[in-house]
């Protein structure tokens, strides 16, 4: 349910509605847009009278949300929200990249990655230190270790850290060292982890699991917002279907369909998306002109000798080239992607 509140509503009025609110036993979540403050009253009481709230002073209109993801639906917060990575912001004009290896592997590996993505625009760099593999016995990241060298070779070079956390116990070293959590797509539905994640208050990056649709994709999200955490960035990064040409089939449809149905910015992730290197610039390029907010792309001093995901990781030189093509996307549609910083700071 949404409480819509006159536009000249004081405090009083509004903690009054809140009250009352509670009292009833809704869990109350505020929003506050440029005219109204919108009260989202969030529990299953189907017999509930909306005239009760409807006939307190400073209500202007009470309605019921028909969707099952009541926080991340636009019913319920209908202008676009901007979720703030330490300055970083991602759902307005300026399109967003984040950029680096699979797996930190080295010190080296990973300073020669956040220079040459911080040169080419890139202002986050990506990387995994825990990696869940399909194999038990493939490389399965550095660690602790592994986030102390990205943070370090991200703040050389004037950048911001997302990692993946796997398991609730995780959380503690992986947001000392990051800027972002990002959660996998073998995890989205891992609802514990959602909730933990959601009491960080830190932002995350919610890729999209490879057999869900988007029903399920923006519920999971709900998880995450229900625990008053608003940070959170979606990530389409391919799905599972009948094709095998590609790793999997990058759903560049899900960028429109869920703009339309959420708040939440949504970027890309072509890397995933194709698997395959020749195919992640030309379907970067169509993250962009969809309305992607930002990208995720894997980039690798040496792909051949990547310990993970080498076949869909871009060479450095192929990624300022992919750099240059979807700003002149962005360009195109409206937007912006900055150009990068040449020196260490």
């Amino acid at each position: 349910m949404v409480v819509v509140m006159e536009r000249g509503a004081d405090e009083p009025q509004i903690e009054a509605v809140i009250e009352r609110l509670d009292a009833y036993g809704f869990g109350v979540h505020r929003s506050t847009g440029a005219e109204h403050t919108v009260l989202g009253a969030i529990g299953v009481k189907p017999d509930f009278d909306v005239r009760h709230i409807k006939v307190l002073e400073g209500v202007k209109d009470v309605f019921r949300i028909s969707s099952p993801y009541k926080l991340a639906s636009r019913e319920w917060h209908p202008d676009r929200s901007l979720v703030d990575v330490d300055g970083v912001t991602f759902g307005g004009d300026e399109i967003v990249v984040m950029a680096g290896p699979c797996s930190v592997e080295s010190e080296e590996q990973i300073e020669a990655a956040a220079e040459r993505v911080a040169r080419a625009g890139a202002k986050i760099l990506r990387g995994g230190a825990f990696k869940p593999r399909t194999s038990p016995y493939a490389f399965q990241g550095l660690g602790e270790e592994g986030l102390r060298m990205m943070r370090a070779a991200a703040d050389r070079y004037g950048l911001k850290v997302v990692t993946e956390v796997m398991r609730p116990r995780q959380i503690p070293v992986v947001a000392k060292y990051a800027h972002t959590l990002q959660v996998g797509a073998r995890n989205m539905q891992n609802f514990p982890l959602l909730q933990e994640i959601g009491k960080t208050k830190m932002p995350v990056l919610l890729k999209r699991g490879m057999s869900a649709t988007i029903n399920e994709w923006l519920q999971s999200a709900e998880y995450i917002l229900a625990e008053d955490n608003p940070n959170v960035i979606l990530c389409e990064r391919g799905i599972r279907t009948f094709e095998t040409a590609t790793r999997n089939t990058l759903d560049l449809s899900a960028i429109p369909v869920v703009k339309k149905q959420s708040h939440l910015p949504i970027i890309a992730d072509p890397s995933h998306g194709v698997g395959l290197r020749d195919k992640v610039t030309p379907m970067a390029r169509a993250s962009v002109a969809a309305g992607a907010d930002g990208l995720m792309i894997e980039t690798h001093p040496n792909p051949p000798e990547a310990l993970s995901d080498g076949p869909q990781s871009l060479y450095l030189d192929e990624f300022d080239d992919l750099m240059e093509q979807v700003r002149r996307v962005a360009e195109a549609v409206g937007r912006t992607i900055p150009t990068g910083a040449l020196a260490a700071v």
